[in-house]
């Protein structure tokens, strides 16, 4: 199957005319198949699809991975035809950003500033603003994400419902290795040492989900989490967090949560070696 590449936003626009509703997955690039899943989902709603691939400058901080981040746009496009991908937009900067973005979104900092948005000053208001922008750009119908973001995914909903922008924001539950581990760009960072330890970090999420079941205090949680967090440490990691919360709102569980069995996702994010890793278990 061929798929049609553009780079600029009049070629993009240009082809967009040729269909009147779209779905759009925005992409970093260096694809593996939880993108792919993310394609497969979009074409579920009988749309033509256009990914984007952008490596996205605003959501990096100084001392992150924006100038060592893999692009592989030839095999990326390759794959792209491969599951069916109507259109392929993947601008260079200069085209996304043709004068200094002063303008910016700037997400709520109740959800923002907590988790990766604690541990990453900055990321989320360049996530906002780099989606909001491709919103503009494709205007979509639908928008489809991966659940591995999960923080990310609340907030792209938050803002969706706030402007109420005229696309419907679908998730897809996380794609994973045979051995638990999260598919992410950044795994090919992982020595093969490393590598074998990633699957860790899914399984201090479920030991944590399983243990949380018995907390009747919010105290007492964190008790738990904190253990979490040692144990990982234990084993060569450097956590940022490993934490239970809300799924509504991101929130920390109160007593009052705990009792009625609220909704909740444990959520991680640590460092093993140079390679800092995320990942999820709704409970």
């Amino acid at each position: 199957m061929q798929i049609h590449t553009v780079h600029t936003l009049t070629e993009l626009r240009a082809a967009l005319r040729q269909h009147p509703r779209w779905a759009l997955v925005p992409t970093m690039g260096n694809l593996h198949a939880g993108h792919l899943g993310l394609i497969a989902r979009a074409r579920q709603e009988n749309v033509p699809v256009v990914a984007s691939i952008f490596v996205n400058r605003l959501q990096f901080g100084p001392n992150e991975d924006f100038d060592r981040y893999p692009r592989t746009l030839q095999r990326d496009t390759e794959l792209l035809a491969e599951v069916g991908s109507t259109l392929l937009f993947a601008p260079d900067e200069a085209e996304m950003y043709p004068q200094p973005q002063t303008f910016r979104v700037l997400p709520d900092p109740a959800l923002s500033g907590i988790l990766d948005g604690a541990a990453r000053p900055g990321h989320f208001e360049g996530v906002a603003t780099v989606v909001m922008k491709l919103f503009q750009m494709v205007q979509p119908a639908y928008a489809v994400f991966g659940k591995k973001d999960y923080q990310q995914l609340l907030l792209i909903r938050r803002m969706v419902e706030q402007f109420a922008l005229p696309v419907t924001i679908i998730g897809l539950d996380t794609v994973r290795a045979e051995d638990g581990l999260a598919l992410s760009s950044r795994n090919g960072y992982l020595t093969p040492e490393e590598r074998a330890q990633a699957p860790q970090l899914q399984a201090a999420l479920h030991a944590l989900a399983a243990e949380a079941r018995s907390a009747t205090a919010a105290e007492q949680l964190h008790q738990m989490e904190q253990q979490a967090m040692t144990r990982l440490a234990q084993h060569g990691w450097t956590p940022d967090y490993i934490t239970l919360r809300r799924r509504a709102d991101l929130l920390p569980l109160t007593a009052q949560d705990l009792h009625q069995g609220t909704p909740a996702v444990v959520l991680g994010a640590a460092r093993l070696g140079r390679t800092r890793l995320i990942d999820n278990v709704e409970c």
